[in-house]
């Protein structure tokens, strides 16, 4: 019999962010036997997505500094996870949050952060995630007494939340055995900071970026770098290597794990898995082994409302 280890008992849901599962996908990877590719089950946090790490460092940096007083409301713009993350922090904490998101963003979202009792306003969804940055700038300027802007794409707490925890956690699980390191660029926070750590690894780690193979893009959550508004907190010299991924890649994907390793996940998780794969299957081929860990930004129900024909949807 296993032993069984005592259930951790916490003081609200904020404290359940983090130390997130990591399960190795053996049928998916199936064709590069050689290689162990992982992926780490972010959903797993309470707001459903890798988001939660982020939202929580910045709300809590900004209490202890001062930014965030109960006078403020809390307002950004998010395509939706990180939406989710602030209204459930926000709900958890005491404090307002007000969001602003492409109107075209998935039901779901904007029901769940409804339910937590969060303002939405609504950018033009033909201008994706770069409307939503330009008109909540528009609203602070015109009312910097009424809002706290932690502005997710410039805050060094947003890295520094995967530079502390999930890097941190990544090598707890896999130690020496890591060789690459897989994930997609939205606010680029998750690369930028888990890859910092990680290159500080004693042994090298290839950290790879993924991200839209065009400008028009139905991969909700990431970003064309060459063609968007370059977060602020976005580090270049992270990546070793920026991967391109179509669009029926990242859906075809997702459908796929959810298939051959019944783990439901969106399409932006789809893009990571697929560029893992490739990567795998050229470790199998050309060195006979590594290791590859990958991160599933959040679930696939969160997808759902939206039908299928939005697979073509222009941003």
């Amino acid at each position: 019999m296993p032993r069984l280890v005592r259930s951790r008992l916490l003081r609200s849901a904020v404290d359940a962010v983090g130390d997130t599962p990591m399960v190795r996908l053996d049928r998916f990877a199936s064709a590069a036997p050689s290689v162990e590719l992982y992926l780490k089950l972010e959903f797993a946090n309470p707001g459903g997505s890798v988001k939660d790490r982020p939202a929580k460092r910045m709300m809590l940096d900004a209490l202890a500094d001062g930014r965030l007083t109960s006078d403020k409301i809390l307002i950004d713009s998010t395509s939706g996870n990180t939406g989710v993350a602030y209204s459930l922090m926000g709900a958890a904490l005491g404090y307002r949050v007000a969001l602003v998101m492409p109107r075209n963003v998935s039901q779901a979202r904007k029901d769940i952060t409804r339910a937590f009792g969060t303002e939405l306003i609504y950018s033009d969804p033909m201008e994706g995630s770069d409307g939503a940055i330009r008109l909540v700038r528009q609203l602070v300027e015109a009312s910097p007494e009424r809002y706290f802007y932690p502005d997710q794409y410039s805050n060094p707490s947003n890295p520094l939340a995967h530079y502390d925890g999930t890097g941190v956690e990544i090598l707890d699980a896999v130690g020496d055995r890591i060789t690459h390191f897989v994930a997609g660029l939205g606010t680029t926070g998750t690369m930028t900071g888990t890859a910092r750590r990680l290159r500080e690894h004693h042994r090298p780690i290839r950290c790879v970026a993924v991200e839209p193979d065009q400008p028009l893009h139905g991969l909700e959550g990431l970003k064309h770098l060459d063609s968007s508004l370059v977060p602020a907190i976005f580090d270049p010299a992270m990546p070793h290597e920026r991967v391109g991924v179509s669009t029926e890649d990242g859906w075809d994907t997702a459908d796929e794990v959810a298939r051959t390793e019944g783990i439901h996940v969106g399409h932006s998780t789809g893009a990571n898995l697929w560029a893992a794969r490739q990567i795998a299957l050229r470790l199998h081929r050309e060195q006979g082994g590594g290791c590859v860990v990958t991160i599933a930004c959040d679930r696939g129900d969160r997808y759902f409302a939206p039908q299928r024909w939005e697979k073509k949807y222009l941003w």
